[in-house]
């Protein structure tokens, strides 16, 4: 016995050591190929980002969206943290039997914890099985590496099971109620002589330590390399929802033109922790299924985003680097990371820069049907930032290749010549002000005349200014200032575009000219607060102009109301019997964690019944605007806003109300798709509160 228990301990520290050494070398290599990207810069709010550490990872948040997939991976998360400390007290009992864990009077305790454990990671197993297989979750891919670790799994919990059983036979411990589950297996296969059940302990023990190890290797080279990267990702993420980083167009004099590119045209010009995202992807389509593109049969894919480019960065890694990316090497000899890392970093690296990631690993297509939404960014457990990825690529394609969507070029032309998206002379921004002139509207520059000062500066936005039906809103919320006493000014035709637009098409630098322009008008006037009725101006002056140094108190035009309400400063009092739905602008919403006050607001009105849509708050869907296409053509599958409205149209309410212009266009074109415009009305929340708050101003005027 001697004998056997030193070559079984010698086979378990080589195979150990050996599956260690496997296991840190493709943690090494991965490192590796996330080092070829761009160094990240890194705010040291660390209070922050441990607790969304606590929350996300340990606290399993957005995982628990999803109530029973959340569910199985809270029960094989923490049971498999859980469940390790049984595998040590396994290992002990094999390399030196009748020992284990020192817990003294608390062993007992603790084996039965074990089983109970071992039992709750083994339900999970089952679960997810039929979850993935069964019912045929269509955002889960199904084959043999997508239930790979379920094998595993439950080959390690079934071997820990079965190893107890057999080790209460081998020592003649009887049945007991620590272990039950054991005792149940002991008892089945109680003919079995003592000998054979020592051998099968060790079949089992074996098992469950082959496997244990196996898992551990395969881990980082699979979609499970998640269990590593996740933690840092979570970590390391944006504390600014959606924010995207500012390019430096200072250029060194002595660098060559040709190879001046802006934007990512190639793997390595991601960020390093963008690279970790790719690493982190869990592969759980959850961002997919929530894509406003993809629902509507887009190309797009945001899951495939990360799995493409994460696979491109790989075999380019390995190309580079001469580290092969699958172990052990000379099982996966025959796969295009491990050749192109055998094959010479410079013929490697060469015949890599054939395969282009825009065009041979994404398409512009691709990119062009992101509308920003971050419903994907919501949805992902592991905190991913896809829009931020793939407004890089945006970048360069528009940038540096010269690429852009016909009506999205036009778009933007017509922003740098006039500041709007239309192409309208910038003398008619301050026009709207014609549709009520007892309304008290002053600019800026009147005001200086007499002498006066404002408090906010009403930035009316172009839609606001130009277009029909959003000038209504921009004087509904002027009329509802001019109410409460709030002290204000506009810009007028001094008022530009406020950038967005521009940014999340790709031109930064179109965007950057608008926003220096921008500050300095607003330093001029001493602007510093700001409210607006566009979400995505609130988004960009709140979240991205202090980058180019100008902060505000900025306000979206519902957080204003709220408080005017709230303070008695404005009292609904006209009835609206309608039931109405609300719809969630992204860039107010996911952008910014406003959900509350547009529907406090509507709460408010006497008579007005508030339902929700199914998807709402933060899981509402995307209108289809943001990210510059609201000024393009949808040319395949279905309409986004068209999708959105039937959404709405199955609460059966009378009312739409959004509080966003871009929104509201979108949803108004949607009720005229679907031929229930006359039916169904859609108004902005500052509308549906002018209509209840001045009842007594018509009945004067009557």
């Amino acid at each position: 016995m001697d004998t056997f228990l030193l070559i079984n301990l010698l086979a378990f520290l080589a195979i150990v050591i050996y599956g260690l050494y496997l296991f840190a070398r493709v943690v090494a290599t991965r490192i590796s190929y996330i080092k070829l990207g761009k160094k990240s810069e890194f705010d040291r709010d660390f209070k922050e980002r441990f607790r969304r550490i606590g929350k996300i990872v340990f606290g399993q948040s957005k995982l628990l969206k999803d109530k029973k997939s959340g569910t199985i991976h809270v029960m094989m998360f923490y049971g498999f943290i859980l469940v390790q400390f049984g595998a040590i007290d396994m290992f002990i009992r094999g390399l030196a039997p009748g020992s284990h864990l020192p817990f003294g009077p608390f062993y007992a305790g603790f084996t039965f914890f074990q089983e109970l454990v071992t039992l709750m990671i083994l339900v999970a197993v089952v679960w997810a099985f039929h979850r993935r297989y069964v019912e045929k979750i269509v955002r889960l891919k199904r084959g043999f590496k997508a239930g790979l670790v379920l094998i595993f799994i439950g080959t390690l919990m079934v071997s820990v099971l079965a190893g107890n059983g057999m080790a209460l036979i081998w020592h003649g411990e009887g049945l007991t109620w620590t272990e039950p589950i054991a005792s149940l297996i002991a008892g089945a296969f109680s003919w079995l002589p003592q000998t054979a059940a020592m051998v099968l302990f060790y079949v089992f023990w074996w098992i469950h330590t082959i496997t244990i190890l196996t898992f551990l290797v395969y881990v980082p080279q699979s979609k499970h390399a998640h269990l590593i990267a996740a933690p840092i990702n979570v970590f390391l993420s944006k504390r600014v929802p959606g924010k995207l980083k500012k390019i430096d167009f200072d250029l060194d004099e002595e660098e060559n033109e040709d190879e001046i590119s802006f934007g990512v045209g190639k793997v390595e010009d991601f960020e390093q922790h963008q690279m970790i995202d790719f690493y982190a992807c869990v592969e759980c389509g959850r961002c997919t299924d929530v894509c406003p593109a993809s629902g509507t049969g887009k190309m797009l894919s945001p899951m495939d985003i990360m799995i493409k480019v994460r696979d491109h960065l790989t075999e380019r890694g390995a190309a580079v680097t001469g580290n092969s990316p699958w172990v052990p090497s000379y099982a996966f000899s025959n796969t295009n990371g491990n050749q192109a890392a055998n094959a010479g970093a410079n013929e490697a690296a060469a015949g890599m820069e054939s395969a282009s990631l825009i065009g041979d690993v994404i398409t512009a297509e691709e990119l062009s049907g992101c509308t920003t939404c971050r419903n994907c960014e919501d949805a992902c457990p592991v905190n991913n930032e896809h829009v931020g990825t793939i407004i890089d690529m945006r970048r360069y394609l528009v940038m540096t290749e010269g690429k852009m969507d016909p009506d999205a070029q036009r778009a933007v032309m017509n922003i740098e010549r006039q500041g709007n998206p239309w192409g309208l002379s910038k003398k008619d921004r301050i026009k709207w002000r014609e549709l009520d002139e007892e309304a008290y509207i002053p600019t800026v520059k009147e005001l200086k005349k007499e002498d006066k000062e404002f408090e906010y500066l009403f930035w009316v936005s172009s839609m606001g200014s130009f277009d029909n039906r959003s000038q209504k809103i921009a004087l509904a919320f002027a009329k509802l200032m001019n109410k409460a006493g709030i002290n204000f000014a506009i810009l007028g035709n001094k008022e530009t575009n406020s950038g967005d637009t521009a940014r999340r098409i790709g031109n930064e630098f179109l965007f950057q000219e608008i926003a220096e322009k921008n500050i300095k008008e607003f330093e001029k006037n001493g602007v510093t607060k700001i409210v607006t009725i566009d979400p995505h101006a609130y988004n960009i002056f709140k979240n991205e102009y202090p980058d180019f140094g100008f902060e505000a108190e900025v306000y979206h035009h519902t957080q204003m109301l709220y408080d005017m309400v709230m303070n008695g400063k404005l009292e609904p009092k006209r009835e609206i019997n309608q039931k109405l739905t609300y719809h969630d602008s992204c860039y107010l919403g996911r952008y910014n964690g406003v959900y509350d006050p547009p529907r406090e607001i509507l709460k408010s009105i006497p008579g007005l019944e508030l339902v929700e849509m199914q998807r709402n708050k933060e899981n509402g869907m995307c209108c289809g605007a943001g990210g510059g296409l609201m000024w393009t053509e949808e040319t395949t599958g279905n309409r986004i806003n068209v999708a959105r409205t039937e959404q709405a149209m199955e609460t059966q309410s009378t009312m739409i109300s959004s509080a966003c212009p871009f929104c509201l266009t979108m949803l108004s074109d949607g009720t005229k798709a679907k031929e229930v415009d006359e039916d169904i009305s859609t108004l902005d929340v500052a509308e549906i509160l002018a209509l209840s708050v001045f009842i007594e101003d018509e009945a004067k005027t009557a």
